[in-house]
């Protein structure tokens, strides 16, 4: 079976054998430098005993016997320091290798350490400098995004679990009693017939918010072939007209202003936020109320306004209402209409158009939600 080395040894052996490349090419170039040196001896008169070391050699000798002498000992001591450098440089380099890689073992013992259940682990590497201290933070960070990430999620599933469960229960009280009642006529049958078919769009309107809330996050933005010129003004009279009936049941007064506001993107999601802007509008509403609906051209885009009477809203909590579940300025209630994730898609279908979705309390009770996006996605 091949061992593959662990990076600390491939960066040690790297290391040792860059120092024994450049002590062998010193060695040698020393090698070089003592011959030239040794070549630059003055000559003597021919026939002249020279002493070199222990030996006697004629003055036309000299020159190369003072060269293999030097050179020799330059190979001698060479060959002794030579390895023990290598030593040494390996010894470094393990030990210098070590300290610069351990808050890369700090990075993976954390990460073994993960599981969806345990995100608070961090790294909090604060002696750590450069690329190192910059690896530990985004790593940091990135855990930070993962750990916000699953809480939504658990969030979504337990309130998504809970909504669901609403209506099954009310589905299963309800035939249960009727069947456990022997005297149950047609009129108890029908009665019992009505809130089946209420539970039952009630638990189909959370479901189809639900797919197309999570179709709409998947897309993070428009693809080219589904964008299609929208006018919000149209879409925004096609909401007024779907909810007129039950406008005109509660008394509201629903006005319509401003002029035509063109965009591109995909029909059926912008045909939705206008939708369930008006019918959040209506639903939340006091009888007797009113609502406005306005839109305008902008510069490169266009904007879409709904504003309504209604219960007041603190303005701290303005921004929940775009978390899924959340209707009015509670988080759930059994009594409301609707699934709770109105403006959760508004906010989902904006940002995949590329445009920006804020909304702010009407002084005396109520709402107004602007929709903002831009001719065409960038």
């Amino acid at each position: 079976m091949r061992t593959r080395l662990t990076l600390r040894w491939q960066l040690t052996l790297l290391g040792t054998a860059l120092v024994a490349l450049v002590s062998a090419l010193l060695l040698w170039l020393g090698w070089l430098l003592v011959g030239g040196v040794a070549a630059s001896v003055p000559s003597l008169p021919p026939g002249t005993p020279v002493r070199v070391g222990s030996l006697e050699v004629p003055a036309e000798q000299v020159t190369a016997a003072v060269r293999d002498a030097a050179r020799a000992q330059v190979l001698h001591a060479g060959l002794i320091a030579f390895p023990l450098v290598v030593l040494a440089a390996g010894l470094t380099s393990w030990v210098l290798v070590g300290r610069v890689l351990a808050p890369l073992h700090e990075v993976t013992a954390t990460a073994r350490r993960l599981s969806a259940e345990n995100l608070d682990a961090r790294l909090d590497l604060r002696e750590a400098r450069g690329e190192l201290a910059e690896l530990a933070t985004t790593f940091d960070a990135m855990l930070e995004r993962l750990q916000g990430a699953f809480e939504v999620q658990r969030r979504f599933v337990a309130n998504a679990s809970h909504e669901l469960r609403t209506p099954l229960s009310v589905l299963r009280t309800e035939v249960d009693v009727t069947l456990a009642d022997p005297a149950a006529d047609v009129a108890e049958l029908r009665r019992m017939g009505e809130v089946v078919r209420d539970a039952t769009r009630r638990a189909d309107d959370l479901v189809s918010g639900l797919l197309l809330l999570a179709r709409t996050e998947a897309l993070g933005q428009i693809a080219e072939p589904a964008r299609r010129p929208v006018d919000l003004r149209d879409a925004g009279a096609h909401a007024v007209r779907v909810t007129a009936t039950e406008a005109a049941r509660r008394g509201l007064r629903v006005t319509t202003t401003g002029g035509p506001a063109p965009v591109s993107g995909d029909p059926a999601l912008l045909e939705r936020v206008a939708g369930n802007l008006v019918e959040n509008a209506v639903r939340h509403n006091v009888d007797g109320g009113w609502v406005e609906v306005c839109t305008a051209p902008l510069e490169g885009g266009a904007e879409l306004r709904v504003s309504s009477s209604g219960p007041e809203i603190d303005p701290a909590r303005v921004g929940e209402l775009f978390e899924p579940f959340r209707r009015g300025p509670v988080p759930r209630t059994g009594g409301t209409a609707g699934s709770g994730l109105g403006l959760s898609i508004v906010r989902a279908v904006v940002a995949a158009h590329g445009g920006a979705v804020r909304a702010e309390p009407v002084p005396g009770g109520g709402l107004t939600v602007v929709v903002r996006l831009p001719a065409r996605p960038l």
